[in-house]
């Protein structure tokens, strides 16, 4: 298993509309992010800031992705 990276909330936000999300309404620095076929997160995206390895991990299992396929995404 490859450990994850140290990327921003923008960094995130990018790859996760690469996996077909797409945001639906933001409140605050909270972007809340949907996929068509119902996957669902939250993404915080605080400026110049880094997201933490347990926000991360919360992130790619509501997304259902993998940490390899999250890497392709970047």
């Amino acid at each position: 298993m490859t450990k994850l990276p140290r990327v921003t909330g923008r960094e995130v936000l990018a790859a996760l509309r690469k996996a077909g999300f797409t945001v639906i309404r933001v409140k605050g620095s909270h972007h809340f992010l949907q996929h068509n076929d119902g996957r669902y997160t939250v993404v915080p995206v605080h400026a110049g800031e880094t997201l933490g390895p347990g926000i991360l991990n919360k992130i790619l299992h509501d997304c259902d992705l993998s940490r390899d396929s999250f890497f392709e995404l970047l």
